[in-house]
């Protein structure tokens, strides 16, 4: 048991470790004038996409149920940040009011992960997914015709621009279709930190899914993935356990949500579309399901990758889909998973001989 628990440290911590590397290397790179103006616009949102691949792979990698509707919680919890920030704007310094904000974008994602959660986990395979796609949906439209202001009466809400009925001197913070504006202006002053902020947070999610897929509650949620049925039948409640994991992962695409949101110009639901929870997807799917490292360097890696190679134009995509291709064999296929065996094998027996030496 002490053997499994100091594999099980050990593997944490060299994924913490390739974070923190990623991290130092791209600080030296951007300290020497050798990371160009592109990808330092790439940072944050990889950070970004890093979170939600993250908190994806808790549900399809580990949960074993297919969602299609993280963008939903993305969305819900970067325009629920963004009401907040500008509300306390006079109120609060800078930092305080961003992890404020996320711990409210990741409150009232949880909240909606509990609420659809509930009712849809009951149900499986290509149900669920169609259902939590609905709910994606849903959420972009309801908050295409929301409009949101503040005065000195409090919070207005309405469906239209007219029907706030703000005093004068009132602020409208969420403006339908046209979104939210000036969000990442209120940290003007913390803005060259985000890149930070962003990697201390896939730190902090890698700790919390790590710690969480470890514990007692976690083997009963890859229990039932593995066998419904047999899980069942040791008393194990399936749906406490896969509503519990689906809660986390809620919250934790709130984070990503709140991130993205406080790092644009301009927040708009259009953004947080069908093909968002999809392009998620397919970096958990890329990278291996159940495999948080895998994770992090494909979406590393299929995130930086289109805008890399704009310079090749009409060979871009095609380069893209090539590289897509490829990590999907060396992920997936028997024989390339075979040879990875194989080599990790000879690289234990090498540190073995060195370390018996």
């Amino acid at each position: 048991m002490k053997k499994n628990m100091n594999k099980t440290t050990k593997n944490n911590f060299i994924t913490y470790g390739m974070v923190i590397a990623i991290f130092v290397v791209v600080q030296i790179l951007s300290s020497t004038g050798n990371l160009s103006r592109l990808l330092t616009g790439l940072l944050v949102p990889i950070c970004v996409y890093i979170i939600a691949s993250l908190s994806l792979n808790l549900v399809v990698g580990y949960s074993g149920e297919l969602s299609l509707g993280h963008a939903g919680f993305m969305c819900v919890g970067a325009y629920s940040s963004a009401l907040f920030s500008h509300v306390t704007s006079d109120v609060l310094p800078s930092v305080p009011r961003l992890i404020l904000a996320l711990l409210v974008g990741a409150a009232v994602a949880a909240v909606f992960g509990v609420l659809i959660g509930i009712p849809v986990l009951r149900l499986r395979g290509d149900y669920l997914a169609i259902v939590t796609l609905a709910f994606g949906e849903i959420i972009k439209n309801l908050i295409n015709i929301l409009y949101v202001g503040v005065d000195d009466k409090g919070l207005h809400v309405a469906t239209s621009a007219a029907n706030l009925k703000l005093d004068p001197g009132g602020k409208q913070i969420i403006k339908g279709a046209l979104g939210v504006s000036g969000t990442a202006t209120l940290y003007k002053d913390i803005k060259d930190y985000f890149f930070l902020i962003g990697v201390i947070l896939v730190l902090v999610v890698l700790f919390i899914i790590q710690n969480l897929v470890n514990s007692g509650s976690g083997r009963a949620i890859t229990s039932t993935r593995d066998n419904r049925i047999a899980a069942e039948s040791i008393g194990i409640n399936v749906t406490k356990n896969k509503l519990l994991a689906f809660t986390i992962s809620a919250a934790i695409a709130g984070v990503a949500g709140v991130l993205y949101a406080h790092n644009l110009s301009m927040l708009k639901v259009s953004i947080f579309d069908y093909n968002m929870s999809i392009t998620i997807l397919v970096y958990v799917i890329l990278g291996g399901m159940g495999n948080l490292r895998g994770s992090i360097l494909a979406t590393i890696v299929l995130y930086a990758l289109p805008e890399l190679l704009r310079g090749f134009s009409t060979y871009r995509m095609l380069i893209y889909a090539i590289v897509m291709i490829t990590m999907m064999l060396f992920n997936w296929a028997p024989a390339a998973r075979d040879f990875r065996s194989r080599i990790i094998e000879k690289i234990k027996g090498h540190v073995k001989e060195k370390e018996a030496a």
